[in-house]
């Protein structure tokens, strides 16, 4: 009789000591896919090596975050600062990696704001010079423009007959109208619509060896003002 209890404490031991294996070892599991799932390598790059440090330093709150469940407009929040940044891509490379790809905004023009100098985005952004450090051959912008204006302002020029990079200077009035000023020292004054036309129609005056004016005015329709003031 002891012994058949004893066998039954045995086997209700053994099935107890079983189940305690089996759970530890599925604990140890679930966490061991846990573990292989988390990011432990991040790479950034796209931009000077440099820049691509500065951000990764950033964005180091990625590392041992659970892959599958990366929170890519919480990245985008945290790079929102980088005035520079036209975009981003996140790649994942399974099963721990992260690498994000930067891709520089298109600088486009020189302007001061607040007696501060800028470099104005083709994301629409103004970016402080004093970060990039930079020296480039851009236009310079003059008047209180919104940076909606000029990017719309610029994809005119784009998609004209005239050269972006021959320009020196653009202003901007009030009224909503520009003027541009080329490096061989000619102003053209632009009406306040269309501007493609009317630029258009500046860049064959100045590329006519006749026509040898400082000022070209195409203010109004259908009228062209040549004058040498």
């Amino acid at each position: 009789m002891h012994q058949q209890i004893d066998k039954k404490h045995r086997l209700i031991l053994l099935v107890i000591l079983f189940l305690f294996i089996s759970t530890t070892n599925n604990i140890k599991f679930k966490k061991n896919i846990n573990d292989l799932s988390n990011i432990k390598d991040l790479e950034v790059v796209g931009l000077s090596v440099n820049l691509n440090q500065k951000i990764k330093e950033k964005i180091n709150f990625l590392l041992n975050q659970d892959i599958f469940f990366v929170n890519e407009n919480y990245i985008k929040e945290n790079l929102n600062e980088y005035k520079y940044l036209e975009s981003f891509d996140v790649f994942k490379v399974f099963p721990s990696k992260i690498i994000i790809n930067l891709k520089q905004t298109t600088f486009l023009a020189n302007t001061i704001k607040d007696n501060q100098k800028y470099i104005v985005g083709s994301n629409g952004k103004l970016i402080d010079n004093k970060i990039l450090n930079l020296n480039l051959d851009l236009p310079n912008i003059f008047g209180n423009f919104s940076k909606k204006d000029f990017i719309s302002f610029f994809n005119i020029i784009k998609n004209s007959k005239f050269n972006y990079s021959e320009i020196k200077d653009i202003f901007f009035f009030k009224s909503g109208r520009w003027d541009i000023r080329t490096k061989f020292g000619i102003l053209v004054k632009l009406p306040k619509n269309e501007m493609g036309i009317a630029l258009d129609k500046a860049i064959n005056l100045i590329k006519n060896p006749e026509v040898n004016y400082k000022v070209i005015d195409l203010r109004i329709a259908n009228q062209v003002i040549l004058s040498n003031e």
